[in-house]
């Protein structure tokens, strides 16, 4: 029997970013955005736990990435919907990253995962 694990968030991307973007899709240049947003809404899931970031996503949700906060040496927020949902990179300590688009709630998930990594990761200095 494994340690359970607490879990923070659990869901997909924001609404908001479906709706702004199908709105945009009326127009020639935004169906491509449109698409996007259709294909995170549908296949896109976070997994923000005590323990770990997990993303799920790629074509019919097959491709998963699991980073533990031992690993992050970098977290960078941007927000995106009038603040309302926001994107997130994940640096991690072999250089390569993870990104988490139209996060809802994203500056307490940010706060959440960066108390997590300083626990883990004391080295790790983030710049809000």
């Amino acid at each position: 029997m494994g340690i359970r694990e607490e879990i923070y968030y659990e869901g997909g991307p924001h609404i908001g970013d479906l709706i702004l973007n199908c709105l945009l899709g009326l127009t020639v240049v935004g169906i491509p955005l449109a698409v996007g947003a259709i294909v995170r809404a549908l296949w896109l899931r976070y997994r923000i736990t005590d323990r770990r970031v997990t993303v799920i996503g790629g074509w019919m949700g097959r491709d998963r990435s699991d980073v533990i906060y031992g690993e992050i040496v970098k977290i960078v927020k941007v927000p995106r919907g009038l603040g309302m949902w926001g994107d997130m990179v994940v640096t991690l300590k072999n250089g390569n990253r993870l990104e988490m688009r139209a996060v809802p709630n994203f500056r307490q998930m940010y706060d959440y995962i960066n108390e997590r990594v300083l626990a883990k990761n004391p080295q790790f200095s983030s710049t809000k």
